[in-house]
Formats: C-alpha cells, structure tokens, sequence
C-alpha cells in the first residue's frame, strides 16, 4: 500500500513509518518545508494548506502530528499551541483528504485517552462521555475536526492512545534516566492509574487500524491491565535493577509543572475494549514486559 504520515519525524510516527517499510509498503511523509524527494509531500498545519494533489493514490493517512502535551508547561500560550497543532491540522487533513478525486479507503487520527479526564477507580471504554477540564476539551475538538473526511465517507478512525512505553522518547523516555541513576519513585500518592502501552503494540495496533475495515469512530490504544503508578514504579526498579526510593510528593508537582500536574497525578483506568473485540492481540500486554522490550 501507498500509506502518507504525518508526524513522521516523531517517536510513534518514526516507528510506524519504518514498520512499514519493513514490509514493503510505499510510506509518504507531509513535512513542513518544501518538499525535496518524491516520499515528501509539504503542509503547513497553521495555515491549513496540503500539497494535496501528491495524495491522491495513497490508500491510507495516518495522522499523527501535533505539539507535545509533556513538552512544556502549560502556560496559555503553549495551550494555545497544544490546540491549534492538533485541531487546525487535522482539519486540514481532514479537508485535503475530501477532496482528492481518489480519497483514501482510511484516515486514522491520532487521539489521546485524555478524553476521559479523570476516571480514578473506574473503568472506561470507547462508550464513555468526555470527562472536564482543558484535555478533554481539546480532545473532543480535535476529533470534531475530522468531519470533512466522515463527510466525505471516508473511513474515519480515532485512534485514543495511551502512555507509550519507550526509551526513545515522549514522556516515558524521560523517565528511564532518572530510574537508571536510582532516582526513580512514585509521584504523588501512586494510587492513580496509568493506561499504558508498548511502542511495538501501538505500531501493531495502528497497522490493525488502517486494515480492519469494520473500525471507525474512537479506539483506545492501550494495554489491556492498566496499573497502578506505584506497581509501574515497582516493575521499572525491577527491570532496571535500582532502587527506587524517592516518592515526589504531590505539592513539589503541582509547583513544577502547574496545570500539567493534574495529568500526571489524574488516574485514567482506560481499556482497550474495541481493538480486543476486532481480534487485535498485544504482545506485551503488562507493564513489566513493555519495560523489557522499550
């Protein structure tokens, strides 16, 4: 297949791309600069303009661009940022997708389980509402901004991803030095949940969103045992063999990261309900082999 990614410069993104390949799939990158090779097709997000000409013939556009929500802290501007990256591009996308005279079988946009908010105890699946506050607010815009694609009967696929458990980069890769230097340990209370996943499930679990064709609307990419942070603080000290006795409290969270520490401190006990149910299998299902194999 001919398949274009945007955010292919990025840890899921880079991933994907090179899986692809692998199997002998044609992968079209969008950058933000003039094109320079015939696997580059050029857009600019903010000004909501795709080269969308070079996109006709792709059978798949996998979507995956947008700011770090754990980059930085969340001043107005950077939240202004977080929203205009994400709803802006996707629009765009959306838009460019609608009206190619040959459209893709499949768009996936990337999503996040931040829809959710806040569910500590309870368990969530794809049927959930939307929880408050500025995530899943961002997130319901972001998938609204998909419409023209729906519009245009273009499978439509939101794929909700969880943690990515990796050493590469995005937020657990931070993690890794401070546990390998014996600085590791629970934040906050480490009752909260984290709704987890392995880098190679969510490049599986991408691969089985673009070829399943009974899929569209949300799916959750995520393990499908989410656990506790003090149980993940636990199975990094095991697999890395360091101790990990410097629980951060609460308080010394919200004075660094302000705004962004209700994230790192929120429970989402959020379950992979849909993917299971279309016969996508993990292959690292827990917490402790998703650490070994980052």
């Amino acid at each position: 297949m001919r398949i274009a990614i945007t955010g292919s410069t990025g840890l899921i993104g880079t991933a994907l791309a090179r899986s692809l390949r692998a199997d002998g799939h044609e992968v079209v990158r969008l950058v933000r600069r003039p094109a320079r090779t015939a696997d580059e097709v050029e857009w600019d997000p903010l000004r909501q303009r795709v080269d969308g000409h070079r996109l006709n013939g792709c059978e798949a556009v996998v979507h995956l661009a947008g700011a770090g929500i754990g980059d930085r802290r969340w001043t107005e501007a950077y939240k202004k940022e977080l929203r205009d990256s994400r709803i802006l591009g996707t629009a765009a996308i959306a838009e460019a997708v609608a009206t190619l005279d040959r459209p893709p079988r499949v768009l996936v946009c990337g999503s996040a389980i931040g829809f959710y908010g806040d569910t500590g105890d309870r368990k969530v699946d794809e049927s959930a509402p939307p929880g408050d506050g500025f995530l899943p607010s961002l997130c319901v815009d972001w998938e609204e901004a998909a419409l023209a694609a729906e519009e245009a009967g273009v499978r439509t696929v939101f794929a909700r991803t969880g943690l990515v458990v990796a050493r590469a980069g995005g937020s657990w890769g931070r993690l890794f030095p401070l546990f390998r230097a014996g600085l590791g340990g629970r934040l906050g209370s480490g009752r909260q949940y984290w709704s987890f996943i392995a880098l190679h499930d969510e490049v599986a679990a991408l691969r089985h969103l673009i070829d399943t064709e009974s899929l569209e609307g949300p799916v959750n990419l995520t393990a499908p045992e989410p656990v506790t942070n003090r149980e993940i603080t636990a199975a990094m000290g095991r697999v890395l063999h360091r101790p990990t006795p410097f629980p951060v409290p609460a308080v010394a969270l919200r004075v660094a990261l302000g705004e962004l520490s209700a994230e790192v401190l929120g429970s989402q006990r959020v379950l992979p309900k849909r993917l299971l149910e279309s016969g996508f299998r993990f292959a690292f299902p827990t917490i402790e082999e998703a650490i070994r194999v980052a």
